[in-house]
């Protein structure tokens, strides 16, 4: 199979190395330089040049897999100056929020940059993320992050040293995403944002967050499908003799709120909704 120069690691570039017994490893490759662990030492010049998904020997003859790294890899073993989304909410986010490629999406805080890389993956090219970002000091480390997994994505991406819950400058986005620690204070900026059928989320650690929030949500009168979920993922482990279920697992990480701005709401305002069944439509 022939390959481009594209499908090649470069110089520069992050990549995952996975060794015998599945443990990972982040590198970013700089020629004359050395990746070294237990099980021996690799030039990175025998790994800069190396398609995806090679296989590489160290100095003590292991083997070690090349690949490059998905979001899930970079955000599990990234540098973190700030609590993280997870990859299992991250995913759940990028469909409550409707990101697609072409996308306009405000988020904030830009923290470790995690979140922001798997919206800028996810819109593309052909779409703009708009991080916000308090903290001065976090937006270097925060791009810093961003551009090691997503080095292209500069040319879509921008970063404002600011405060959502203050104001949000652009309009007509397509979703407000939000990691702050008061997201309920970030409504009102996110209607003037927001166009007609945009998505609002929120993700935050505790129960009491979600209700200020949910309560704020349905006070403002312009919010429909207001819902707050958690994903729970459980490993498990396969063998010759058993399957069960791994004994650690992540659970409790964060709530997500989501909800969709409208011309006005047939509700009356903080009133909640009578139930949450789906409503299932039958094709002919």
């Amino acid at each position: 199979m022939r390959m481009s120069e594209q499908d090649l690691t470069r110089d520069g570039e992050t990549v995952l190395l996975v060794d015998p017994k599945d443990r990972r490893y982040l590198v970013a490759l700089q020629k004359g330089q050395t990746f070294q662990s237990h099980l021996g030492f690799i030039a990175h010049s025998d790994l800069i040049g190396k398609p995806d998904g090679a296989a590489v020997d160290t100095s003590t003859g292991e083997t070690f897999v090349i690949l490059r790294p998905t979001i899930e890899d970079f955000i599990l073993k990234m540098p973190r100056h700030t609590n993280v989304v997870y990859p299992k909410d991250l995913a759940l986010i990028l469909l409550k929020a409707g990101i697609r490629p072409g996308a306009i999406v405000v988020e904030a805080g830009l923290g470790s940059g995690g979140l922001a890389a798997g919206l800028l993956q996810a819109v593309g090219p052909s779409g703009r993320v708009i991080s916000y970002e308090r903290r001065e000091e976090f937006v270097k480390k925060g791009l810093n992050a961003v551009r090691r997994f997503v080095p292209e994505a500069s040319a879509w991406h921008e970063a404002k040293i600011g405060d959502v819950c203050e104001s949000i400058d652009e309009r007509g986005v397509d979703a407000v995403v939000l990691d702050v620690p008061e997201p309920w204070r970030a409504i009102a900026p996110a209607m003037e944002a927001l166009r007609q059928g945009g998505a609002f989320v929120s993700y935050v650690p505790t129960t009491p967050q979600v209700q200020q929030t949910v309560l704020a949500l349905r006070a403002a009168g312009r919010f429909v499908r207001i819902e707050t979920v958690e994903t729970l993922v459980r490993r498990w482990e396969v063998g010759e003799r058993s399957v069960r279920p791994a004994q650690t697992m992540v659970g409790h990480t964060g709530f997500i709120t989501s909800a969709r701005f409208v011309e006005r709401c047939a509700a009356k305002p903080g009133a909640p909704p009578e139930g949450d069944e789906d409503v299932r439509v039958e094709e002919d």
